[in-house]
């Protein structure tokens, strides 16, 4: 017997496991084929479309980058609430009555499938497709998407403008309050240390200069002064005469007058009314007038005296009002020296308080000015968004109802299975023979047991083996033929349809 026909008489042997298998996993695919039900595909393309107008002239206060905005849309489109929201104007589940929230928010996550493409220099494109039990379900269900991704889109961008400004408005005024505050302080600070501030630093210093002027010329004065007296009284002591206030052409007092108003009639073309010198120098005029007029009260009515005592008692008097007069204008000198000294000394530190306060107010101003600019970058780009002039999502491909079921492919699947059943009966066959080492040719005989037979019987079946064997392959081809569809219907019909318990297998064995 050759090799093919050996073979070919194995295969007619195991035929009925081959065509058991074969018979099942045909049957399941066919029944599967016919009973799932239509799954419709309807799909729409977004595209995000630059500025209208460009960011060189008027930018945007919205960064977001294209992609990163498709991909806010995707994650915000599939939020449980809009699911829901959308499964209650459409009957996603069959029974929807009866599923959970839950199930019908996987159910709507699964039958979504979003597919975004973007690259450098390229155009960012989102596709989506939905799978619905019908066409006008499919179409829906994508119409009420792209409605959410519009919303979205503009309610974000619109958002996000709108908290830019206000940020910056809030900023503004914030930043306003405190240069308001800071410049009160300074003013503040200002009018409380008019007399010792930096500014006026030079003038006080020459101020100083001539009150010291003025304080050694006055105290040579008075030692002058002092002299004369004590001059005049030892002339007396010797001589016993002295001459009488007749015979002097001008006292002492009257020149000193005459210089003070030369000097202040000078000073006046220089400094103002209320300066420190010319209010000193009108004390020193309004004294020594009130001793040139005591002196000429008292030459008046000495004149008639004729002895020398009277004469001496009058130009002493005289000496004394004008040294007591030049030792009031030198106490004034003092005071004014003192506080004038005491500003030139409190200025440094004025200087630096003053100085940390207007540092603060300049730092102040110059994040006011950067606010302010910002601030009207942000009105300006929330003016953009407002009128959706800024970087948006539009429509290439509005979602259609299709015509025809994408799926399932009957045919495919029918004639997959039965190819694959076809294979698995093989398979089993060519398992059988494998495991079964019983000899069965002479050329098995003479291999394992080195003998040569004689002949070989084979063996007969009666006809009654072969009548019962015969019927008992039949019955078993019409339970699988009848059985298995059976089966799969009542599987799908009474416990859970077919494509959803595909898939929960899918989920449960993790194939993607």
């Amino acid at each position: 017997m050759g090799p093919v026909r050996y073979y070919f008489s194995i295969f007619l042997r195991r035929f009925p496991y081959f065509f058991v298998v074969a018979t099942i996993v045909s049957a399941i695919s066919v029944t599967v084929a016919m009973t799932l039900p239509p799954t419709y595909v309807s799909q729409m393309r977004l595209i995000v479309e630059s500025p209208q107008i460009p960011g060189s002239l008027a930018a945007s206060t919205v960064t977001a980058t294209a992609g990163e905005q498709l991909q806010i849309v995707e994650q915000r489109l599939l939020t449980r609430p809009v699911l829901l929201d959308i499964s209650r104007k459409f009957e996603i589940l069959p029974n929807q009555e009866e599923a959970s929230p839950d199930q019908i928010v996987d159910e709507l996550r699964t039958k979504t499938k979003i597919r975004i493409s973007a690259g450098r220099n390229q155009a960012n494109l989102m596709t989506i497709t939905f799978e619905g039990r019908s066409g006008q379900i499919a179409a829906g269900v994508l119409s009420e998407y792209l409605t959410e991704i519009q919303k979205l889109d503009v309610e974000y961008r619109k958002e996000r403008a709108s908290d830019t400004l206000s940020f910056f408005e809030q900023e503004v005024e914030r930043l306003g309050s405190e240069l308001d505050k800071l410049s009160a302080r300074i003013l503040q600070f200002q009018n409380e240390n008019a007399g010792a501030l930096p500014t006026s630093l030079q003038f006080r210093m020459a101020q100083q200069g001539a009150l010291q002027t003025s304080l050694q010329q006055t105290e040579q004065q008075i030692f002058s002064l002092q002299n004369q007296r004590e001059k005049l009284l030892e002339i007396y002591s010797t001589t016993g005469q002295i001459a009488t206030v007749g015979q002097q052409p001008q006292t002492q007092a009257q020149q000193q007058l005459t210089q003070l108003r030369n000097q202040l009639d000078n000073q006046l073309g220089i400094y103002s009314e209320s300066s420190p010198q010319i209010r000193i120098l009108r004390a020193k005029i309004s004294r020594l007038e009130e001793v040139v007029a005591a002196e000429q009260t008292t030459a008046s009515s000495q004149s008639a005296a004729q002895t020398g005592n009277s004469s001496l008692d009058l130009q002493l008097a005289q000496l004394d009002s004008q040294i007591a007069a030049h030792e009031d204008q030198m106490a004034i000198t003092k005071e004014s020296l003192e506080k004038v000294t005491l500003s030139i000394d409190q200025t440094p530190a004025n200087a630096i308080t003053l100085a940390e306060l207007q540092r603060d107010h300049g730092n102040i101003q110059l994040q006011y000015n950067t606010a302010v600019a910002r601030l009207a970058s942000a009105s300006t780009g929330e003016r953009i968004e407002v009128t959706s002039q800024g970087q948006r999502i539009s429509v290439i491909e509005h979602p259609a109802v299709p015509s025809a079921p994408a799926k399932p492919n009957r045919v495919v699947l029918a004639g997959g299975g039965t190819f694959a059943g076809i294979a698995l009966g093989l398979a089993l066959v060519f398992l059988l023979e494998l495991l079964n080492r019983a000899p069965r040719r002479p050329e098995d005989l003479i291999k394992q047991l080195d003998v040569w037979p004689i002949a070989t019987i084979p063996y007969v079946r009666s006809r009654g083996e072969v009548i019962k064997q015969r019927l008992t392959w039949a019955a078993a081809i019409l339970v699988i033929m009848v059985g298995v569809p059976a089966s799969v219907w009542a599987v799908h019909t009474y416990y859970l349809p077919l494509d959803l318990l595909t898939e929960r297998m899918i989920d449960k064995l993790g194939v993607f």
